[in-house]
């Protein structure tokens, strides 16, 4: 089958490489559909994957072609997608339910060979079987979507607070969307690229605006909930100066392992702010598969780019520089 490869840091090409084959209680997929984030750039950055080469893609979705010995959950031809998360099951951390923590950590696309190709295997037990009514390229933005789900089981989810969240992309929107499903009073976006903006307004946006100065006026007391999507210390930085008294600052874009900001202990301390963290997937992708098939997302709005496998290097240039929303192959 054809693949795309990172070799080394900075290298990624499409090769042919062998075809994948089940272990007992796993499935191969024909990858209908893998969405491209920020995580892959990291990996093609050097980090995360502890040995290259590796095969890319962790947001996929397709057709089951091929089960393992001891399958007898699913069939052939079953449309799913698959949570990419390998979670050990035996450390200190998934002893006790924080999987997403392990200390084994592994996942498809990351440490293993991912979905960026033609073919790809997932254990069974990571598989959600799509209805007839979802379109399997589109239902990639499953995984996206149960990392946003994850993002707000650590929230206080309060009725009418008010949410400030920092980018457009595709996660940004994700979160803005949860945000309304969870009764928010108004969700407000920042970002430097106008022209994503313009999706969030689309989408029911509350107020946009390329800095948050322009949106603080309306909040004087600041924002009950602020969400950093981006990943971007300056961002990070501005967003923790943003939150409220008793308010919360979620971490939910994956910044630069030497990517820092600053903290105010005495504000933290006086006004009772939480600042806390969001790690990928956690007992989150069967929730979030039900959201994408109820509607929750508009797929024709948040994948604005589909390329074909032999271009995977022109789709990553492209998703970093910025440019439309959620980019999936098609393999």
């Amino acid at each position: 089958m054809k693949a795309a490869v990172i070799s080394a840091p900075g290298e990624v090409s499409v090769e042919t490489v062998p075809d994948p084959t089940p272990g007992p209680r796993d499935v191969v997929i024909k990858v209908a559909g893998c969405g491209i984030c920020g995580t892959d750039l990291h990996i093609l950055e050097g980090e995360f994957a502890p040995t290259l080469p590796v095969i890319p893609g962790h947001e996929f979705a397709g057709e089951i072609v091929e089960i393992g010995s001891a399958v007898t959950e699913v069939r052939v031809g079953q449309q799913v997608a698959a949570d990419p998360s390998l979670h050990c099951g035996e450390c200190y951390y998934c002893r006790r339910a924080r999987g997403n923590l392990c200390e084994n950590w592994a996942a498809i696309g990351v440490t293993t060979a991912g979905a960026a190709a033609e073919f790809a295997v997932a254990p069974v037990k990571n598989l959600y079987v799509l209805p007839d009514s979802v379109s399997p390229a589109d239902a990639a933005l499953i995984e996206p979507l149960s990392c946003a789900v994850r993002g707000y089981d650590v929230l206080p989810r309060i009725l009418a607070d008010h949410y400030l969240i920092y980018g457009a992309g595709t996660m940004g929107l994700m979160m803005m969307e949860l945000a309304k499903r969870t009764g928010a009073g108004s969700v407000k976006v920042v970002d430097l690229n106008a022209k994503r903006l313009e999706t969030a307004e689309l989408l029911g946006c509350d107020a946009t605006a390329t800095s948050a100065d322009a949106l603080a006026p309306e909040h004087p007391r600041g924002w009950d909930v602020v969400i950093d999507c981006t990943g971007a210390a300056p961002a990070i930085q501005d967003g923790l100066s943003r939150v409220g008294r008793g308010g919360t600052f979620l971490q939910f874009g994956v910044a630069n392992y030497d990517a820092r900001a600053t903290i105010e202990p005495y504000k933290i301390y006086n006004q009772e702010i939480t600042i806390t963290g969001s790690m990928a997937v956690l007992h989150s992708f069967e929730r979030a598969g039900d959201l994408f098939t109820a509607g929750v997302l508009r797929p024709e709005v948040m994948i604005s780019d589909r390329f074909a496998l032999d271009d995977y290097a022109k789709a990553l240039e492209q998703f970093k520089a910025g440019i439309g929303r959620k980019i999936q192959i098609v393999p």
